[in-house]
């Protein structure tokens, strides 16, 4: 079973509390944990996490794996341990068309397009009567 300890949210709509949980890695957000190790208020000034230094510990030992935001509290409280997350990949960027030569296009319907390129290239385009 891979558990991680991380943030449950509670309280109302605009104040929000966070208890800090172990639960299994499928369960919900809010729902089913194992034990309950800490809480985080973020909007108190002073004093916002508590937590169970020796459970997180214990947790911790035994291979759960914190959130990044967790990691952060627990960091706070001064606990040394590994940052479990991986820092994400910046996003690639698009592929871009290649500069020069493009592909003809193939098919009957690309027949009359390589055509009239061939006319304009021979200088054999339309000429207008003065």
């Amino acid at each position: 079973m891979a558990t991680r300890i991380r943030l449950a949210r509670g309280g109302k709509r605009h104040r929000p509390y966070y208890r800090i949980v172990v639960a299994d890695s499928r369960a919900p957000r809010d729902g089913k944990f194992i034990e309950r190790i800490g809480s985080y208020d973020p909007l108190l000034t002073e004093n916002k996490v508590s937590v169970d230094v020796e459970r997180a510990t214990y947790w911790l030992g035994v291979g759960a794996k914190p959130s990044e935001r967790v990691s952060k509290l627990l960091a706070l409280q001064g606990m040394e341990h590994k940052l479990i997350v991986k820092p994400q990949p910046a996003a690639a960027e698009p592929a871009r068309p290649a500069k020069g030569k493009r592909k003809a296009a193939k098919g009957p319907a690309a027949a009359p397009a390589a055509e009239a390129k061939a006319e304009a290239k021979a200088g054999g385009g339309e000429e207008s009567a003065s």
